[in-house]
């Protein structure tokens, strides 16, 4: 049995640090997500050579992934890379920390995410999606769903060329009682797709997540509120809160998690690591209330660190787990 199955894109983060000048003489918005084409990905890279610069796998889902095996999960991932030096990193990083990949190949260069950090620990992307646009239905392998106790899915992914292929794999999970889990993941991706997003939810979503600017997006409504139009939807709903915790919601029981108080070095991965927690927690058959703790243990423990990914297995004791 595998616990978890994650879809997404496939991209190579390239992390650097930045001022706030830096942002807006590249034109880019602090706090948001802008798809460039290759050739505004080279001219972005230019204007910042010579900044130190770190690489690492990375995508939404794939993060997660990183993060439930981090948490001694099984995690599956699946994906599209180019067939190139970036993709065979991607892949061979990837299974180094415990994910099993299921990369299908694309001419089109591996995708990569330029993650530009502030000095308040905000990240602002850059992110050219290359092969991973290219992601079909022939690259589900629905085997693997089917043994699969969760399929989680980045909204990302319910947009434009990759919907089909992710719609199927979540028509494959909802036929074999596996439970879809869905990372809202932008507030304007949401805002884009606003009617279309409520109907996958309805038809789809177990677990639905969101963070504050994501819940407003998509209900209209904030915090519990947010959470009450959310739970009406799907089976499990939640919006998390950043430094002040997150709220879970499942029928009528409704309660906060606490966050554990860190040293915040970057938000980068917060979001991917809270939904591994909680992935993992529930697939070890915990209560919403104990992997909610699993979940904001994880994402305090990314955002104490530079890197989107843990860089070494979670102790759960040190909590109390």
């Amino acid at each position: 049995m595998i616990d978890v199955v994650g879809i997404g894109s496939a991209l190579m983060d390239l992390t650097i640090r930045v001022d706030d000048g830096t942002l807006e003489r590249l034109g880019l918005k602090k706090g948001t997500m802008r798809l460039v084409d290759a050739a505004q990905s080279r001219s972005i890279l230019e204007a910042l050579d010579g900044y130190p610069l770190e690489k690492t796998p990375g995508g939404s889902a794939a993060n997660t992934m990183a993060g439930v095996a981090a948490l001694g999960g099984s995690a599956v991932f699946m994906g599209k890379v180019g067939s190139d030096e970036f993709g065979d990193f991607y892949k061979d990083e990837s299974e180094r920390i415990g994910i099993a990949m299921r990369l299908a190949r694309h001419q089109a260069m591996t995708g990569h995410a330029i993650t530009l950090i502030t000095p308040d620990s905000e990240r602002t992307f850059a992110t050219h999606l290359g092969a991973a646009v290219h992601f079909a239905s022939d690259d589900v392998i629905e085997d693997e769903i089917r043994a699969a106790r969760a399929l989680h899915v980045e909204g990302y992914m319910l947009e434009g060329s990759m919907k089909q292929a992710t719609l199927h794999a979540m028509e494959i999970a909802r036929g074999n009682g596996v439970k879809v889990s869905i990372d809202l993941a932008d507030p304007s991706l949401v805002e884009r797709n606003l009617d279309e997003f409520k109907r996958i939810a309805k038809d789809y979503a177990g677990i639905l997540y969101a963070n504050e600017d994501e819940a407003a997006a998509f209900t209209g409504r904030s915090g519990e509120k947010a959470l009450e139009v959310m739970a009406s939807m799907c089976e499990i709903a939640v919006v998390k809160l950043g430094e002040k915790g997150s709220l879970i919601r499942s029928g009528a029981e409704s309660f906060r998690v606490e966050p554990f108080k860190v040293a915040v070095v970057n938000t980068n991965g917060a979001g991917d690591m809270y939904a591994a927690g909680m992935l993992y927690g529930l697939s070890r058959g915990l209560s919403l209330e104990k992997a909610g703790r699993i979940a904001s243990y994880a994402a305090s423990s990314v955002v104490s660190q530079v890197g989107a990914r843990l860089s070494s297995r979670l102790d759960l004791g040190q909590i109390g787990m």
